[in-house]
């Protein structure tokens, strides 16, 4: 069976197919001026759930930690309520992150405002000691329409739709989209097509393309060496830039299996993405050596945990970056 798009923790990767990919990206029409950094050769910075790794995740709190450390633009994930209200979480269980529990569907906003989003987050302070700084300043749970008027407008916004049925979510984001005015500068994913076909009620949505089709253009490169059906401009794409993997060998008297950590975005693939025109693309990274590869192949942005640390590994980054030599 091919794989599924559901980014789970590892996946199985068979010799005739090749992984889902689960990230973020930016299209063509680019990150508006006011908060991108035009700097030669440096992919922009999009903060993962606000800021995943600095602040808990998915707040107000987030965001705006996301944007004093420079961010380009903002990802978000989004549940609707029992009550139909979209807002900002992504486990599937409220236990992840805060002091409740059972699925974000099942209570109403008013019950989920009662709740502390930051309850699980952890800090290390200086002396190594772990320690849950929210629990006695306690957070909550955004609504989205909250999150895009803490949001500046010139500041993309990318949502990432983590709940089923599809259409039921589509409608009530849609709505929330049309109060604030904000189809222009938002962007819509998710790992299940069944988003693509709900949104395509809404002409003037954003949508990524299919997490199945940029799956077999990158299985293509990275297997075949062909280029299949490169996106047309403007098209934003969604994949990761490395990912720790099974490799699944089937013999006529059984299988093989071996744990790779697979790297498929390559020149080849850039080459394959842009054959049509200018495509931007964000991946998952989180260190200065993945942040100047990604800037080494022509990224335009990447996805990141800490915002706090990118604008660090950015600001100390050569400008274009210093890349090595082609191999010959």
């Amino acid at each position: 069976m091919p794989l599924s798009c559901v980014s789970p923790r590892s996946f199985m990767l068979a010799v005739s197919l090749t992984v889902c990919i689960a990230s973020a990206g930016c299209g063509s029409e680019g990150i508006p001026s006011a908060f991108a950094d035009d700097s030669p050769g440096l992919p922009a910075i999009v903060a993962h759930r606000g800021s995943a790794a600095d602040y808990p995740e998915n707040t107000l709190l987030a965001i705006e930690g996301a944007l004093t450390n420079h961010a380009d633009a903002i990802w978000l994930t989004v549940q609707p309520t029992r009550d139909g209200v979209p807002v900002l979480y992504r486990p599937a269980d409220l236990s992840m992150n805060i002091n409740g529990k059972g699925a974000v569907a099942a209570l109403d906003f008013a019950a989920l405002e009662r709740l502390n989003a930051g309850w699980n987050f952890v800090r290390t302070d200086a002396s190594g000691a772990k320690r849950h700084p929210y629990r006695d300043q306690p957070l909550r749970i955004p609504a989205l329409a909250a999150a895009l008027r803490a949001t500046p407008s010139a500041a993309p916004v990318m949502l990432d739709m983590k709940a089923l049925p599809a259409d039921a979510q589509a409608e009530a984001v849609a709505r929330v989209l049309d109060q604030e005015n904000a189809w222009q500068r938002v962007l819509i994913y998710s790992t299940d097509a069944a988003y693509q076909m709900a949104f395509a009620a809404y002409p003037q949505a954003r949508v990524f393309e299919s997490c199945d089709a940029t799956r077999a253009r990158l299985a293509a490169v990275a297997l075949a060496q062909t280029c299949e059906d490169a996106p047309q401009p403007g098209t934003w794409t969604a994949f990761e830039f490395a990912r720790k993997m099974e490799l699944v060998e089937t013999f006529t008297l059984g299988e093989a299996r071996s744990p790779v950590t697979a790297t498929l975005w390559m020149p080849e693939a850039i080459a394959c993405f842009r054959a049509k025109g200018e495509v931007r693309l964000a991946i998952g990274i989180d260190d200065a050596d993945d942040y100047r590869a990604a800037a080494c192949l022509g990224v335009n942005a990447v996805l990141a945990d800490s915002p706090r640390k990118m604008r660090a590994i950015k600001a100390a980054m050569t400008r274009p970056p210093q890349c090595p030599s082609p191999a010959r």
